[in-house]
């Protein structure tokens, strides 16, 4: 009998509108927007590139030429330098085609035409050059070679004030928060299936609750069914939504791609289980409960920084109890975890509280449907 009862439910799951609509259609043409959106920014604005600059040779300086040959070679180069003459440089910076001018005419000195990180770059290293010229020169001119070598040495280590930890770094792109938070969206979405659940085990609701409750079955048995079939079609449904992002979209999510989907389906029936709650509390119809659990949904999910990338920041710093209830959030921020660290601590603590909500809101969601009775069918 459970089985039978789990096979019409998942079929009626699956024919529901607002299933095909939001858990279906809406990741896509969503994550579609975010990745002409946010594809390429992180690339273009926050990854670091070598500055493209133009240096007028004037002086013949062998000195200042190695100190360019250093800075300019490599797959990391912090330069790329375009050697020519003053009346050319000037047409390139113009055109927009480099970021400054740097003169070695016995000294050098920098020309830029506007401000920002790179041209502060181009000063600071500008600047230490010329520091270098002049320590090497005098120990040249005292005739102190090993001096002047170890003053190279000294001058050339990177002095650090912060010890690095090393995170997984899978995906440092600060824009596929987006996406995480836009999973976390399909799968809190889930909840308006598990509304359905609730609601059609009413009698009150509609006649199919009255048949269900009319019926020899035992309730527990075709709630359990209703809510397993609900379940598995969630979890389908987060599968697709993860492949198309990863295969389709090519967004590189980081961490281990196993425990993404695993995170993503038990998401998905944590959705299922809050709509489930939601959908037992009360007598009011099933068009009310949904508008409010889709209200509460878009709530939860601008909080967790689907709509605004910042808010969580914000929230951290001001009330940070908020998301740290947030189921919205705690699923976004285990696919963070998940990609940004190297121990699996943090990702497991995000898996444990969807466990803890899950099982909370499955019981309450039991409870409060097998307690209702009714003087007639």
């Amino acid at each position: 009998m459970f089985l039978h009862n789990f096979k019409y439910e998942l079929k009626m799951v699956l024919r529901q509108r607002e299933f095909i609509m939001w858990l279906m259609l809406f990741p896509i043409v969503l994550g579609t927007l975010f990745k002409v959106a946010f594809g390429s920014v992180y690339s273009n604005t926050d990854l670091f590139q070598s500055i493209p600059v133009a240096v007028v040779n004037t002086s013949g300086d062998e000195v200042y030429k190695q100190m360019f040959t250093a800075l300019g070679e490599g797959d990391d180069a912090t330069l790329s330098i375009t050697y020519t003459d003053e009346e050319e440089a000037k047409e390139l910076l113009f055109a927009g085609k480099v970021k400054g001018i740097i003169v070695n005419d016995g000294g050098l000195y920098l020309q830029v035409s506007g401000k920002g990180i790179r041209q502060s770059i181009l000063q600071e290293v500008v600047s230490r050059c010329n520091l270098y010229r002049t320590v090497v020169m005098q120990a040249i001119a005292d005739g102190d070679i090993p001096l002047m070598n170890s003053v190279i040495a000294e001058l050339s280590k990177d002095v650090k004030a912060c010890r690095d930890v090393s995170p997984t770094a899978d995906n440092p792109d600060v824009y596929v928060q987006y996406f995480y938070n836009l999973i976390a969206m399909v799968a809190i979405c889930g909840s308006l299936t598990g509304l359905h659940v609730a609601t059609s085990s009413q009698a009150n609701q509609s006649e199919l609750g009255a048949r269900k409750n009319f019926s020899p079955t035992p309730k527990f048995t075709h709630l359990s069914a209703a809510l397993l079939g609900s379940c598995v079609a969630q979890g389908v449904s987060m599968i697709l939504c993860v492949t198309f992002l990863r295969f389709v979209l090519r967004i590189n999510f980081g961490g281990n791609l196993l425990l993404i989907y695993a995170a993503a389906v038990m998401s998905g029936v944590l959705g299922v289980t809050l709509g489930f709650f939601v959908g037992s509390i009360g007598r009011l119809k099933y068009e009310i409960k949904s508008a409010i659990m889709l209200s509460c949904s878009m709530v939860l999910c601008f909080l967790s920084g689907l709509m605004m990338g910042n808010i969580k920041g914000i929230l951290a710093e001001k009330a940070p109890w908020i998301n740290r209830i947030n189921p919205v959030a705690i699923i976004s921020d285990s696919f963070y975890c998940l990609n940004m660290y190297s121990d699996y601590r943090r990702f497991i603590t995000k898996i444990v509280a969807m466990a803890i909500y899950i099982g909370v809101f499955t019981v309450l969601g039991v409870l409060l449907s097998r307690r209702k009775k009714y003087a007639s069918l």
